[in-house]
Order: C-alpha cells, then sequence, then structure tokens
C-alpha cells in the first residue's frame, strides 16, 4: 500500500504478543566449577589502623589528636621517650588510616603477599606521597590473632579521591591461611552461584554427581536446597582430597539441566540488554509511538524519462506466534526488535513499561 510522506509519519507501530515461538537453542556443557564453590573456599578480609608519615602537609594536623598520639608512642619507643603530643600540634605530616586486605579464596601461605588498600580517617587531604609506617593486621574476628605486615608507599589509583590509595604488595603474610574444604563429618558443601541456583540445578548436580563417585553404591551427593549440595568424602579420600575435589569440579553437566532465577540486566547507558534463560512474558499489546515496520517491494519499471520512489509497504501489526505454539518469550521480542531495527532507547522503555505492568516474569535490573 503506498503511503504519502505526511501519512507515513504518522504511523504508529503496534506490536502484539499473543504468544511465541521457542527460541531453538543447542544444549551446551558447562563445567561444574564454573557455576558453583565449595564452602570454606571464600575469600576473607585482613585489616588494621596505621600511620601514613611524610606527607606535604596534607596530614590530619594538630587538632586531630587521635593521629598523634600513635605517633607519640612510636618515636617514645623507638627515639625519645620525652616526646609530648603538644610537640607534634603543628605537624600536618602524618595521616591516621584504615587498612585492609584480601585474602583469595584459595588461600595464602606464610611469607606471600598481598595488596593493601588505604583510607584516611581524619581529616586528611591526600595521602600522596605518604608511606605506610609498619603496622600490623589481623584477621576479621576480634580475637584474631597477627596475619600479616603491611608497610610501603602510598599510590594513588584516582586523583579525584586523594584520600584514598593502593600499596601494591604492601602486605607480607606471618602466617599461613588454608582454605578448609572438608567439614568435621567429612562432608563437602558446594554452593551453587547466586544466578543459577534452583532446586532443578541442585537436584541436577547431586544425580550427576552420584553417578560420577558411586554409580553402584550408596547416595554420595544430597541437594539440601535450591543453593547447596552435600557431598560425602569417601574416608580413604579424605587425607589427601585434591583429585577428589578435581574430578567432581571439572565433570560437565548439560547447559538445559542448570536453571536460574529469571532476570533482565539494562544498561541504559550503553543500550544493552541482557536476559538470563528463556524470560517469560504475558501475551499483550505493545503500541509505541513513532516506529513503523516498512519493506522495500520491487521497484516498478518507470517510464522513459520518468523516476519513481520505491513502492513501500507498511505493517503495523506484528505477531511473534506464527505457529500458534504458546509460551511468550522476551528473546522473541528482541529478535523482532532487531529485524525492525527498533532504537536501543525504544527497546529499553518498552521493557521497563512491561515490568511496570507485571508483563514481564523476571526480575528487571536497571545499571
Amino acid at each position: 500500500m503506498k503511503q504519502s510522506q505526511t501519512s507515513r509519519a504518522n504511523l504508529i507501530w503496534i506490536l502484539a504478543v499473543l504468544g511465541s515461538l521457542l527460541i531453538g537453542t543447542q544444549a551446551i556443557a558447562l563445567e561444574v566449577g564454573s557455576i558453583v564453590r565449595i564452602k570454606g573456599s571464600e575469600t576473607s578480609t585482613l585489616v588494621g589502623m596505621g600511620l601514613v608519615v611524610g606527607l606535604d602537609g596534607t596530614g590530619d594536623g594538630g587538632d586531630f589528636a587521635p593521629a598523634h598520639r600513635p605517633l607519640v608512642e612510636v618515636i617514645s619507643r623507638l627515639m625519645d621517650d620525652q616526646t609530648s603530643l603538644r610537640e607534634l600540634e603543628n605537624s600536618k605530616s602524618v595521616a591516621l588510616v584504615a587498612i585492609e586486605a584480601t585474602v583469595p579464596a584459595a588461600g595464602v601461605r606464610e611469607g606471600d603477599l598481598l595488596d593493601v588498600y588505604v583510607s584516611c580517617v581524619g581529616p586528611a587531604n591526600s595521602l600522596a606521597g605518604g608511606r605506610l609506617f609498619l603496622i600490623p593486621m589481623v584477621g576479621e574476628h576480634v580475637d584474631s590473632d597477627i596475619m600479616a605486615l603491611a608497610r610501603g608507599a602510598v599510590k594513588l589509583e584516582d586523583p579525584n579521591t586523594p584520600r584514598t590509595g593502593k600499596i601494591e604488595s604492601g602486605a607480607k603474610m606471618t602466617k599461613s591461611i588454608r582454605a578448609r574444604y572438608i567439614n568435621e563429618r567429612g562432608y563437602i558443601q558446594l554452593v551453587v552461584n547466586e544466578a543459577n541456583a534452583s532446586w532443578t540445578t541442585t537436584n541436577n548436580l547431586a544425580a550427576l554427581i552420584n553417578g560420577l563417585v558411586s554409580p553402584d553404591g550408596p547416595e554420595a551427593a544430597r541437594a539440601i536446597d535450591a543453593k547447596n549440595v552435600f557431598i560425602r568424602v569417601p574416608e580413604y579420600e579424605r587425607s589427601n582430597p585434591a583429585s577428589f575435589i578435581a574430578n567432581i569440579l571439572e565433570a560437565y553437566i548439560d547447559g538445559s539441566q542448570v536453571t536460574g532465577s529469571a532476570r533482565v540486566v539494562v544498561n541504559e547507558r550503553t543500550g544493552t540488554i541482557v536476559m538470563s534463560g528463556d524470560v517469560e512474558i504475558s501475551p499483550t499489546i505493545i503500541s509505541h509511538d513513532g516506529l513503523t515496520i516498512t519493506m522495500l517491494k520491487p521497484e516498478p519499471q518507470p517510464e522513459p524519462g520518468e523516476e519513481l520512489p520505491p513502492q513501500e509497504v507498511t505493517e503495523d501489526f506484528i505477531s511473534l506466534d506464527p505457529n500458534n505454539r504458546g509460551g511468550a518469550r522476551l528473546g522473541d521480542l528482541l529478535a523482532a526488535f532487531n529485524q525492525l531495527k527498533v532504537p536501543a532507547e525504544d527497546r529499553i522503555q518498552i521493557v521497563k513499561q512491561m515490568h511496570e505492568a507485571g508483563q514481564l516474569h523476571a526480575e528487571l535490573v536497571i545499571q
């Protein structure tokens, strides 16, 4: 149907979502270790409080006594036990700081080095050019022993945030921290990643592991909820469980057996939409002003000396369920958007409005 320029400008594009053709995807195999972690192999944090010295007039100053009291103690212990707080009140070369370091999930050994992150506690303006004076670091628990010693030059990661900095390899471990994989009853606990957590996932994981480690014997693995699977380690493997654990984490599970809560992540800055799995949408009609669907017909042969514009067919209605199979999916709607070259900002607006109307059956995360 021929449309004039005026009529084309006023067309309203209507999408009717009456159902959906299921997206045909080829099942992929996932490594078990990519969707779980072992309880006891989490990261942990070392913390401490210390002094950054050598600042060029950007320190805490004499009015902030908490920074100068420990400095007086250090000077008294190492040099002059007659030094008083009053004598340091005009000094602005020192800043009281909080420090922390992250212990990796695999643990650390005595002598290993960790990066240290430093943050001002008092009114210091900048840590640029300063050095952290030697200070002990302890674990997260109140009664923790000293686990590391920290010191070194502070580097600003961002000039716009001069009150925080980093000391590369600034903490040296004085004790080892080992990951504990097996509990006192001889069990390993697998914790499924949040994005994949479901009863379906943990049940299928338990079945896979039972077939791997105990195909003809008693049940070794059991799903206890939608996020956790317990595995009994044979007694002869407990003293050296590396091979047993590796065989489980390196096993593959069919991707179709791993599900999770439906989630749609929208990044408004980049215009991207990422979804997990087949996100369902309810049958609905979407009308978005200013969008049209057009395609070109074969151009007619012009008469000699005559130029004809290309013919245009405009559809204002499109069904996402041409085969009447039912089960509408957001993926089909996004595929239609791609085919119709719908602008990213319009796609995002439609998805947000569908969520507000209760037609999008997934968690919506806006970034």
